[in-house]
């Protein structure tokens, strides 16, 4: 099953605040807001997804846990980006003084920002050009490094301000770069 997009009148469009409503209303549905207002309704992943994503974050976590230069996020956190979209990657990290930069309630909502960094793994129910499109939102909103994993084709697009995607095929690790230094993802778990 794919994600599903409902499309919303202009008539009903749904204010920040309502769209953080329903989506507390609704723990079970996980759900992303798109720039034009339309509701994203995405499916619970397959049990080797999961696995991936938990990888992928807990190496993240664990690197950031020992460097102390900003904060992590799982799938689960919503950012609503300056277009107006709220967007849950795979998995996140935002710069300390950016973090430090909202306040306590801005914490304890959804995020009013585009993180540093995000990552996103294709699952069996993406659609890989939904993805890219997402991805390009994101460097549209402010990211400095972004990857889409593809574990099928163990293939990585690597997104960075100012410049095209980079195809890296099967690469065994990924470093983050300026935006991440020091953060190397080991891919031999993820692939």
């Amino acid at each position: 099953m794919s994600a599903l997009t409902l499309n919303v009148p202009e008539t009903l469009q749904l204010a920040p605040e309502q769209f953080e409503q329903l989506a507390a209303a609704n723990p079970q549905i996980r759900l992303e807001l798109t720039a034009a207002g339309g509701l994203v309704i995405m499916p619970p992943t397959g049990g080797e997804t999961g696995d991936r994503n938990s990888e992928i974050s807990g190496q993240l976590w664990y690197w950031n846990r020992q460097h102390k230069l900003g904060k992590t996020f799982d799938s689960s956190t919503g950012f609503r980006l300056p277009n107006g979209a709220v967007r849950s990657p795979d998995a996140s990290w935002v710069r300390r003084d950016r973090w430090e930069a909202l306040t306590p309630q801005e914490r304890q909502k959804f995020l009013p920002l585009c993180p540093d960094f995000a990552v996103e793994l294709l699952s069996p129910s993406d659609e890989l050009a939904e993805i890219q499109e997402k991805m390009q939102e994101y460097l549209d909103n402010g990211l400095c490094l972004g990857w889409l994993l593809n574990p099928q084709l163990r293939t990585v697009e690597i997104y960075r301000q100012g410049q095209p995607p980079e195809v890296a095929n099967n690469p065994a690790i990924l470093t983050g770069e300026a935006v991440l230094s020091g953060f190397e993802l080991d891919l031999s778990a993820v692939w």
